[in-house]
């Protein structure tokens, strides 16, 4: 929901730097924001106004073609007839061939249009309505507004009775308007691709949106300016209040219109609107939207318990092979045994000397067991020979 005045300023639209009074702000300007019905009502809206468009139903179609039938190691899809030229016994008709008609071709009674519940454009309309009172959301959208005094924008009701173009220029310049002005007419760019044969030829960026009570020439003033479009406050169209379904366009309301904004759309009570029947605006779900204000109040903040520090559960995975600590709690006798292994080098210490001792116990053991000599085997050998071959000539007696 936007913040809203009580009170907004009304400006002399003969001397727009002077104000002429202030107006009650309408309760339309506190409706909630709702860009995602306005996004999808402007959807629905800008698709009515299409026309029906179809390719015609002979198209593809204008050859007398058969099919050749099996046999003829061809596709059985239908071909030109005759002879002389590349176009006989061409594939036709088909939507893989050439000249053939399209799949699934567009027909004139597609759904074009869409509808949309009344309710729903009247809460969106109202929505946009409130976005044009919140600088913000207009500085956004790309309007210049750096030297507006004021938004919403009110002019009072004798602009409606402009009939030239040079003074409702000067009313929009002595508004602040000038540079939004400056920005639409330099804008103006050559459309890409064919729209430029069809009549809209150039692109232009939307400009101020002027809402008037009576038209008493006021159309007939502001309606060559480019950029500038004009609208009916009992006639208020989401398309321009939204274009391209954005909120926060720049309107100029006159005081007329301004005021009619009440009686139209009425309040958060039932039967206050008198134009729309049974119409009630949309309650937002928070008065306040300022979360950082309603959080930092002094009503919050004494009910609120300080914020409670954990303690950081951070440990360090340390490698034992290099941290002597961890490597003492996950093995306690490791220390000393590393200790052990490392005295070993030193000269002098008793492990060192124990070691010695045990290196001198395996050398003499190690002499002691000599390797049998090759003589050995001999002798074995020729002791056991003979009494072989005896054994064997007795055997073949």
């Amino acid at each position: 929901m936007a913040a809203v005045r009580p009170v907004c300023s009304i400006f002399q639209y003969e001397a727009p730097e002077n104000k002429a009074g202030t107006a009650a702000m309408p309760t339309v300007f506190s409706s909630p924001l709702r860009p995602d019905l306005i996004r999808l009502v402007h959807t629905n809206m800008a698709k009515n106004k299409r026309q029906a468009i179809s390719v015609k139903d002979e198209s593809g179609y204008d050859t007398a073609a058969a099919s050749w039938g099996t046999g003829r190691a061809v596709a059985r899809i239908p071909r030109v007839p005759g002879g002389g030229t590349h176009r006989s016994g061409q594939g036709a008709f088909g939507n893989m061939c050439r000249g053939g008609g399209m799949f699934n071709p567009t027909k004139t009674w597609r759904r074009w249009h869409r509808k949309t519940n009344t309710t729903q454009k009247r809460h969106a309309v109202a929505s946009a309505i409130a976005a044009t009172g919140v600088p913000a959301l207009v500085f956004a959208r790309g309007h210049k507004i750096e030297e507006v005094p004021e938004l919403p924008l009110v002019v009072s009701s004798g602009a409606e009775g402009l009939n030239k173009t040079k003074n409702a220029v000067a009313l929009l310049k002595g508004l602040g308007l000038t540079a939004e002005l400056d920005a639409v007419v330099s804008s103006k760019k050559l459309r890409a691709g064919k729209g430029k044969a069809r009549n809209r030829r150039f692109t232009m960026k939307k400009g101020p949106l002027v809402v008037y009570d009576q038209d008493e020439g006021i159309t007939r003033a502001f309606r060559n300016i480019p950029g500038v479009d004009l609208a009916c406050v009992d006639r208020l169209n989401l398309l321009q209040l939204a274009p391209g379904g954005s909120i926060g366009r720049l309107v100029v309301y006159t005081e007329g219109a301004f005021k009619k904004l009440q009686s139209i759309f009425g309040s958060y009570k039932p039967g206050s609107s008198v134009v729309k029947k049974n119409y009630v605006l949309p309650r937002p779900i928070m008065v306040n939207s300022d979360i950082s204000r309603i959080i930092n109040s002094n009503e919050v903040q004494t009910v609120l318990e300080p914020a409670k520090e954990l303690p950081r559960a951070f440990r360090q995975k340390k490698n034992p092979l290099k941290n002597a600590s961890v490597l003492g709690r996950i093995c306690p006798a490791a220390l000393k045994l590393k200790k052990v292994r490392a005295s070993a080098h030193v000269k002098g210490t008793k492990v060192q000397a124990h070691n010695a001792k045990l290196k001198a116990k395996k050398t003499e053991a190690a002499k002691k067991h000599k390797k049998a000599s090759r003589t050995w085997y001999k002798e074995l050998l020729e002791a056991h020979i003979p009494k072989v071959e005896e054994a064997a000539d007795e055997s073949e007696e």
